[in-house]
This record gives C-alpha cells, structure tokens and sequence, in this order.
C-alpha cells in the first residue's frame, strides 16, 4: 500500500514539474519560424526578431577565424585519419607557432610527430581533411598583405574549378553555416535554415545558460524527425555573450547523402578574446566524407590556439 501511495506521489509530482515547464516556455512566431523561449529569456525581454536577425547575418563567426591571419599564436594540432573500425591509419600531432611581424606572417614546427601515409612522396598531403586543417592553420611561406575584413572577401566559387572549388564550398558550409551555397549539387536549397521554405524543417529554441561562467542566450536549432532528409544542417547550438552578442561558442552536426557523395561531420568551435579581437581558441572536428572522385575519408581533429599575440 505504502508503495502504490509513493507511486502515485511521483506521479502526480511529475505531472505537476511538466506542467510547470510548459507554462513556463513560450513560442513566438518571428517571419515564418516559431521559436520556443524559455521563462527567463521571456523575462529578459529579450528583441526576438532582432536576435533572430542578427544570427541571421552574423559574420563575427567567420571573421574570428579571419582574426587569425593577423596576429601571432601558438597552436596544438592533432589530426587522425581512422580506418572503417577507428583504426589510426595515418596521424599528425605537431606544435606550431604563427609570428606576425609588420604586415606578414609565417609558421615555425616546434615539435612534430607522423606516422603513416599522412604524405605522398612529393610531401602533399594524401588525405582531403589533413588539406582542410592546413589550409586553415598551416602555412608553408611567409603571407604578407592580409587584413580582418569581412566586407568584399566573402567566400565565392567565381573563378573556380574542381577541387578548389568543392573546397571553397566546404569552406562555406563549415563558416557560413545556414548560408545558401550555390553549386553543391543537390543540396544547395536545403542549406538555408531560414528561408521561408525551411520553415517547417525545424525546431528553434533560445535559453539563458552560462558557458565558462560566461552568461549567454543560447539558440539551438534542431531538425525535426521527419524532416531530416530534407536538410544539412541536423543540430546547431551558439551561445552569445548576453551583452555584446559575440559568440562564445558554436557546435554543429551536418550530414547528408546524395548518392555520388556524402557527409556526416560534427564541429564544435570555442571562442576567447585577444584585446577587442574574437578568435577561436578550440576546433574539435569529427567527420566521414565521401566526396566526389575521392576515397571516403574518416577524420578527427582537435586545434588547440594559445599564447596569442596581438601587436
């Protein structure tokens, strides 16, 4: 008897904390995308459509990493590549150092480790995903003459062809996530998470949560169950600095197949501040590629940034 009263105690106890949180969430409607707020979102009086607007066209994300080519920092790199079972197939750890001196800036090995076919004999890399993390953290020469600006250095295909233009795209699915992508063939009109026509594709959510003691609302976009063949982008969390909007940080997991080609990736990014500058601090990527006239490809890396200078 005992039991069954304690029983339905929790019950009743259960329904009530449910009902509790359904009163205390509320769901806006801004353009064509409903969005869930939670209680203390709603009690911050939050500008919904102008946070939504904002996510909407934000370049900071991409312009942290554009931060990168003009100030000096240390850096961890580990990168795996792993066969069907986790296996390690080939692996590079190394420890690097950007200098920055006047308008150039150039990388010194610290420390190095390889091991397996990470290169051909003409010391390129062999796998497309150890190419992507060096072409974001590597460089082989000295590179004079860059800036930090968004405006008029977006990412494009114009000009492109064949890898350098499927690099270029991942670029902008990887940095400009949410962006229409031309060219991707059979993907392009599912990249945009708030077009009109993805409307019904997902579900949006913004919280009050802290991120390293740091309090942020939180947008979390979440594709629904029965609409993930019709989307890229399956899940992504950013958090924003609740006073200047800048983002903290952002995870995200794409995937999708197309029959000649097919992707799943997970991301996760972490930001820090150099003076006014945001710049990553932390990459973590995971991810499975097949792309087109290349072996499929299982790759993890981590980039760790530290000791930044900034002149």
């Amino acid at each position: 008897m005992f039991q069954r009263i304690i029983s339905i105690a929790i019950f009743l106890f259960s329904g009530l904390l449910l009902s509790a949180q359904e009163k205390s969430e509320t769901t806006v409607k801004v353009g064509e995308n409903y969005v869930t707020l939670s209680e203390i979102v709603v009690n911050n009086k939050l500008d919904v459509p102008s946070f939504i607007e904002r996510i909407k066209t934000d370049t900071t994300f991409y312009k942290a990493f554009r931060n990168l080519h003009i100030i000096g920092y240390s850096a961890l790199n580990d990168i795996r590549m792993l066969d069907k079972d986790g296996n390690i197939l080939a692996s590079l750890h190394s420890k690097t150092k950007q200098i920055r001196i006047r308008d150039c800036r150039k990388m010194e090995t610290l420390e190095q480790s390889i091991t397996g076919n990470m290169y051909d004999n003409s010391g390129n890399f062999n796998y497309y995903t150890a190419e992507m993390y060096a072409g974001l953290f590597f460089t082989k020469d000295s590179v004079c003459g860059e800036n930090n600006i968004v405006k008029g250095h977006e990412f494009s295909t114009a000009g492109l062809s064949g890898i350098e233009k499927h690099k270029q795209q991942l670029k902008m699915l990887f940095f400009n996530p949410g962006k229409k992508i031309n060219g991707l063939p059979f993907i392009s009109n599912k990249t945009p998470i708030f077009d009109e026509s993805m409307a019904d594709k997902y579900n949006m959510d913004i919280d009050y949560r802290s991120y390293n003691s740091r309090p942020c609302y939180v947008f979390t976009l979440k594709v629904k169950d029965n609409k993930k063949s019709d989307v890229v982008i399956d899940e992504m969390t950013t958090w924003f600095d609740e006073k200047t909007f800048e983002i903290v940080a952002r995870n995200y997991s794409l995937s999708y197949d197309a029959g000649i080609y097919d992707f799943k990736v997970e991301m996760e990014v972490q930001m820090t501040k150099v003076g006014k500058l945001l710049v990553p601090s932390v990459l973590r990527y995971n991810g499975n590629w097949k792309a087109i006239f290349k072996k499929r490809e299982r790759g993890v890396f981590t980039a760790t940034l530290f000791d930044f200078v900034n002149h």
